[in-house]
């Protein structure tokens, strides 16, 4: 409530009544860049998304914030995590998927917890999962889950493809 009151989620309402391509655009035009190392732009890696082909299509965060002394996905994570969710229903409605992942490293359980209850908080808001009560631009509800993954905690766990391989059940090993 209290995120919402200050104007939360409003960005969320004001992308589902635009075109997947033009939110992509939107962000590239924006010059929004990825908060790793790389700073990758965000748009550009949205745009690589094949356009959808009816098959299953997944958003992955990278929180595994392996690197010593780096906090910056916990503090959010633990002290906005509707921002999060926020961002995460953004960028997944660009893309078209319906499925969502935050890995966060496994000691980091507070952080689970809080962003668990954040998650089950837009789902009794009528804002995420398959309750939605939010449309899209074409009028069909926008349906979202998100699940956090708590990972195994090695240092190569924030490699994206040893990422994958870990939330797939494998032992995280670089494609």
């Amino acid at each position: 409530d209290t995120y919402t009151r200050h104007g939360g989620y409003r960005a969320l309402d004001k992308a589902l009544g635009m075109e997947p391509a033009a939110i992509i655009q939107a962000v590239k035009d924006s010059s929004l860049r990825g908060r790793g190392g790389a700073g990758f732009p965000t748009g550009m890696k949205w745009s690589f998304m094949a356009p959808p082909d009816g098959g299953p299509r997944y958003l992955v965060v990278n929180a595994d914030e392996s690197e010593p002394g780096t906090f910056k996905d916990r503090d959010i994570i633990e002290v906005e995590p509707h921002t999060l969710l926020e961002g995460i229903a953004i960028g997944s409605y660009a893309i078209g998927c319906e499925l969502a992942f935050v890995y966060i490293r496994g000691e980091y359980v507070e952080a689970g917890r809080r962003l668990r209850a954040a998650i089950d908080e837009a789902k009794a808001a009528g804002i995420l999962g398959d309750k939605s009560a939010l449309k899209r631009e074409d009028g069909n509800a926008f349906k979202l889950d998100v699940i956090v993954f708590l990972g195994a905690g090695a240092y190569i766990c924030g490699e994206e493809t040893a990422l994958i391989e870990s939330l797939e059940g494998s032992r995280p090993m670089p494609r």
